[in-house]
């Protein structure tokens, strides 16, 4: 049944909702935004399908090039997009985010569809580019748990002098709670999506490191093991955050972020003890380094 679908399938689940998004601006239905979310998370399941069968049909012919054609970016970019829509639908339903987000998914699929006979990348190509994805979400996911993990302490200095009734110290006046517990709320939603996509693509780079070099990271390694635990916790306060009300305000929230930067401490001490990525990765990193610094020279390796 999932080898039927094709891209009609959650393109049209897109556009029906696209269609509801839009009556709302004319009359009123009291069961809109439950058919709204139907159709939107069947579009969701129907395009990860889609893509799952593009990744087991790449690897089948042991092409090694996974997702990496301008028609399978397109389409992961109108997934995230479409996830982004379906989150901010179910948490602020009265928002009309959908009018102007799905247009966007459309487009995408849309540019997909063009593209769909094109030649992907070369496994070189595909390989530099997924290790860039997969290196800045990762450090971007990694800012944002520290910069939680500093409005969480903050947030608790905050909560301790005003529950104590003490005046501010000069030079030492810190952000309102609202503020700073927004930041928290942030910090999970954010840091999760990012995880999440550099989990993705690296996944991506290892199908591929292994087809092209017959070389990949065990998926049991400690690195591997240690940012699917941190993500799997980030999901899970994010949604326990989204789901318990109490967790939404007041200090819960500010002790999930102190609890995630624990999580990131433990994952980067595996990645630092455990090297993680190869010494070739390394200096081939060392020498674009070297050259965007000092163009022209040459970087002297020694053995």
């Amino acid at each position: 049944m999932l080898s039927k679908i094709t891209i009609t399938c959650f393109a049209a689940s897109y556009a029906v909702a696209l269609g509801l998004e839009v009556s709302r601006l004319f009359f009123r239905v009291p069961i809109r935004l439950m058919v709204i979310a139907l159709f939107t998370a069947a579009g969701l399941f129907a395009h990860v399908a889609f893509l799952v069968l593009q990744v087991q049909s790449a690897m089948a012919q042991n092409s090694g090039v996974v997702l990496s054609s301008w028609f399978d970016w397109c389409l992961v970019a109108s997934l995230v997009l479409a996830g982004v829509y379906f989150g901010s639908m179910i948490r602020h339903p009265q928002n009309a985010v959908g009018l102007f987000v799905l247009p966007l998914v459309l487009l995408l699929v849309g540019v997909a569809s063009i593209f769909q006979n094109a030649e992907p990348f070369t496994p070189s190509a595909a390989l530099a580019v997924w290790r860039s994805i997969h290196g800045l979400t990762l450090l971007m996911g990694t800012v944002i748990v520290l910069l939680g993990f500093a409005a969480g302490i903050m947030y608790l200095i905050q909560s301790a002098r005003l529950k104590h009734r003490l005046p501010p110290r000069q030079g030492f006046r810190l952000p309102s709670l609202e503020t700073l517990q927004k930041l928290n709320k942030q910090s999970l939603l954010w840091s999760t999506g990012l995880l999440a996509l550099g989990l993705l693509s690296g996944i991506v780079l290892n199908v591929i490191k292994q087809s092209k070099q017959g070389q990949s990271l065990s998926w049991t390694d400690p690195v591997v093991v240690s940012s699917g635990v941190l993500f799997l916790w980030l999901m899970t306060a994010t949604i326990f955050e989204w789901v318990y009300r109490p967790a939404r305000q007041g200090r819960k929230v500010a002790y999930l972020t102190l609890a995630s930067f624990v999580f990131l401490g433990l994952a980067l001490g595996f990645v630092l003890l455990g090297q993680h990525g190869s010494d070739a990765t390394a200096t081939q990193t060392s020498h674009v380094l070297w050259q965007v610094l000092f163009p022209g020279s040459q970087l002297e390796v020694v053995e």
